[in-house]
């Protein structure tokens, strides 16, 4: 993917000389705070243009290669390739124009004149912070601290665990305070309960517990973020959960003489279900909508997303307006989404957002599984295994192929009786598939 990386206003010293141009890092889409910055495809000293690649970005989602927009000289590299929780407009590099010498280029001492020594600079950081004295740290936040330069995670951080910023020295450009200097506080000093108790008492002596040897995996971005959504899906969105059978051996023969018919395509069995729930959805436009606090946003349009399972995490990646598309139309889109997915190269917009979701495990031998609902969506479809399975029909028992659905949906938007009635529309489409081509 190409983004283009902005780069602030031309910055002029007291002299009134152009300066070197800030790089900062990019919001690749409306709710990332920070990312990853994956690699550098520059090194310093290089001539970029306008529209070269000149970064990759890691978000929650996937990798993109960053352009230009300035022509120039790299002239210093501030955040390393493989440096992970970069904040959003963060300075991440600093950009020539010609005639302009590296010298200009502020110096972590200009922006943080404490020390001139880097490694005294950063202990005396440390101690300063947290020794200048412990209670200070935790007084109440006073007006004076509306003067403090930090930066809004920073402020946001010190209010909720009552550091006062104006006790804290900033290590951010021109001395602003950031997040981490406020973190670095926390992390030394004392827990606020104990603060007042004498420094020479003992801690009471206890027994480490035997630990089993075990191996730590870093958390990623997307990890976080796949965590952060899920349990507040399920803490703000009552789930419940409907489950259906669905017999589709006429499913699979249609789906048979569709593929016999040309080698231009292969349908897949997923394809010929997000048909069947674009369709259902059309007939229950209830079970197409979100919550919110003041309404219930009930959306004409069915953009499906589509689980898929790639390395480290899940995206899903959307296929817009389903509800115009055809069989053929929607396996090429979904056969390129999901190959681009796997290689972390989707745009933003191919992955957020979306009104309805599905998630299939039949491939992997589930029988049936519950999903947790996709935030702000009000409703997933969890798609098991096609099995052979005893069945009466007319009296008689037989065998047939079944699969096993099951609606996870948000009570706020979706009463039983919605979910219903759109999980038996789908079962209809299912069991007739002639139905789903006219």
């Amino acid at each position: 993917m190409l983004l283009q990386l902005r780069t602030p206003a031309i910055v002029h010293n007291g002299k009134n000389q152009a300066m070197p141009i800030p790089i900062t890092m990019p919001a690749l889409s409306p709710t990332m705070t920070e990312g990853n910055l994956a690699k550098w495809m520059v090194k310093e000293g290089d001539t970029v243009s306008a529209g070269e690649v000149i970064v990759e970005i890691e978000t929650d989602k996937a990798t993109m290669e960053v352009e230009a927009v300035d022509d120039g000289i790299l002239g210093k590299i501030v955040v390393d390739s493989g440096t992970s929780g970069v904040a959003v407009n963060a300075v991440i590099a600093y950009l020539l124009e010609e005639g302009e010498s590296i010298a200009n280029i502020p110096t972590e001492k200009q922006l943080s004149p404490i020390l001139d020594d880097e490694k005294d600079f950063k202990e005396h950081l440390l101690l300063s912070n947290a020794c200048s004295t412990a209670q200070d740290a935790f007084n109440p936040i006073t007006n004076n601290d509306k003067r403090v330069f930090a930066s809004p995670l920073a402020r946001r951080l010190a209010k909720q665990t009552e550091v006062n910023l104006s006790n804290i020295i900033g290590t951010g450009p021109k001395g602003r305070i950031v997040k981490n200097d406020v973190e670095n506080v926390i992390a030394i000093l004392p827990p606020k309960d104990i603060l007042c108790e004498s420094s020479t008492k003992q801690s009471s002596s206890f027994i480490q517990p035997n630990v089993p040897d075990y191996n730590e995996i870093t958390n990623t971005t997307m990890r976080k973020v796949i965590a952060k959504r899920l349990v507040e899906s399920k803490r703000c969105a009552p789930h419940f959960y409907l489950t259906i059978d669905c017999e589709i051996d006429e499913l699979l023969r249609v789906r048979k003489e569709l593929n016999a018919k040309s080698n231009d395509y292969k349908i897949s069995l997923n394809d010929l279900l997000i048909r069947a729930v674009a369709i259902a959805l059309r007939h229950t436009p209830n079970a197409n909508s979100v919550w919110t606090d003041d309404a219930i946003r009930v959306y004409r349009q069915i953009d499906i997303a589509v689980a898929v399972a790639i390395k480290g995490g899940l995206i899903t990646p959307v296929i817009r307006d389903v509800g115009s598309k055809g069989l053929v139309e929607i396996s090429s889109l979904m056969k390129d989404l999901i190959t681009r997915a796997r290689d972390n190269k989707l745009l933003p917009e191919e992955y957020q957002g979306g009104t309805f979701s599905i998630s299939n495990l039949g491939m992997f031998g589930i029988k049936d599984f519950a999903a947790v609902i996709n935030p702000p969506q009000a409703a997933i479809m969890a798609v098991g295994t096609a099995e052979e399975r005893p069945v009466v029909k007319d009296g008689k028992l037989g065998i047939a192929t079944v699969m096993s659905c099951t609606l996870s949906a948000d009570h706020r938007v979706i009463d039983g009786a919605v979910a219903a009635d759109f999980l038996n529309t789908f079962r209809r489409l299912i069991e007739n598939p002639l139905t789903m081509l006219l």
